[in-house]
């Protein structure tokens, strides 16, 4: 495992191979400004104007042109048994992740990025998309959002909650893969309680709520 590969004390902006909007990447490196790339993620980077301090993979995405430009950044990870999000995300100790390239793309790649980010034990990482944001619920958070907000709990594992906030509450559901999920949920009251009885729920909000994201899991 790669940890350390990058460090920071601050938030960093990891940018993978997926689609990647101009105006999210600089609203991300205005938040952390430290900006990673995983693999052919650091082709998306260069393009939109950004240089990447590092870039983690098992480079089979990556082209010649952005190999040679960002010489002496590159930190290859062989191993084939994990995605290029997961190497990246492995790989940065800081004190958070925003992660973007990881939704709207390939419904393969989303799909293993979900899984990356239900199973993270590092650093706390909120992906960010053109409609939504997700992340991995702690056991206890608190969001202040408005009321009418779409709030989605996606379970990638079996899961027990409550909630307070909520037009439906979730208190006394056995959430799992497969099974009950609580998608298009919505916010009845401007403070909403989330618990959980373990890991694996993926939280989703509306993009415009990212600062209330990253407060409720106290990285502001």
């Amino acid at each position: 495992m790669n940890r350390g590969i990058v460090e920071s004390s601050d938030g960093v902006t990891l940018v993978a191979g997926g689609p990647v909007r101009a105006r999210d990447l600089q609203a991300a490196l205005r938040i952390a400004p430290v900006l990673v790339a995983a693999d052919g993620g650091a082709d998306r980077a260069l393009a939109l104007g950004a240089e990447p301090v590092a870039v983690v993979g098992d480079f089979d995405s990556i082209t010649d042109g952005a190999r040679a430009r960002l010489a002496g950044r590159l930190h290859p990870v062989p191993e084939q048994e994990s995605t290029d999000f997961d190497k990246a995300l492995r790989s940065v100790d800081a004190r958070f992740v925003l992660a973007l390239g990881v939704l709207g793309g390939r419904v393969d790649h989303e799909l293993a990025a979900l899984s990356t980010l239900a199973r993270q034990t590092g650093a706390p990482c909120v992906a960010i998309g053109k409609e939504d944001v997700v992340f991995a619920a702690p056991a206890r958070l608190r969001l202040a959002l408005k009321v009418g907000d779409r709030l989605s709990l996606f379970p990638m594992a079996a899961v027990t909650g409550t909630s307070r906030g909520l037009v439906w509450p979730i208190d006394g559901i056995g959430f799992a893969p497969g099974g009950r999920i609580g998608t298009s949920n919505r916010v009845e009251a401007g403070g909403v309680d989330l618990a959980f009885d373990g890991p694996g729920m993926l939280v989703i909000l509306p993009r415009a709520r990212l600062g209330a994201a990253l407060a409720g899991l106290a990285l502001t």
